[in-house]
């Protein structure tokens, strides 16, 4: 199964979530994380020049934190900052006007993702978001 959506100038897919590292068990909450992602690179995307379009496949995701059962209908991920860091497998590439200019695959994590600065702050899925702007103003479009 892979989701597809386009956004204004993002794809993003997800390769087969059902086996993933650590995803939500439960299927709406793995569609809300979805969004969430999806959104979060729509927003990263649209600060590409006109014409550019950034497309994402995650390959394995490792959410931070633990899911845990709390009650029937709802699961409770806590995060210790012990060995729950977040970790993000995902090829991507940059196209311009249906060609490709740049592409490659990254494996992102941050075993210290508790003790580093957050611009998220308690956002869903905050410290997943900041990998990837970590990534994007990195590798994608440097700061000046």
């Amino acid at each position: 199964m892979i989701t597809l959506i386009l956004a204004t100038a993002a794809t993003v897919t997800f390769a087969d979530p059902g086996k993933m590292t650590d995803v939500p068990h439960n299927f709406r909450d793995r569609e809300n994380m979805e969004y969430h992602f999806r959104d979060h690179l729509a927003q990263l995307a649209a600060k590409l020049p006109a014409g550019q379009d950034l497309k994402v496949d995650f390959i394995d995701i490792d959410l931070a934190g633990e899911e845990f059962p709390r009650v029937a209908v709802q699961n409770i991920r806590v995060l210790k900052g012990q060995a729950d860091w977040p970790r993000l497998h995902f090829r991507y590439s940059i196209e311009q006007d249906g060609r490709v200019i740049g592409s490659g695959e990254r494996q992102l994590s941050n075993p210290s993702y508790m003790m580093t600065v957050n611009r998220y702050g308690s956002d869903m899925y905050s410290h997943e978001k900041q990998m990837l702007d970590d990534w994007f103003y990195k590798d994608i479009q440097p700061r000046r």
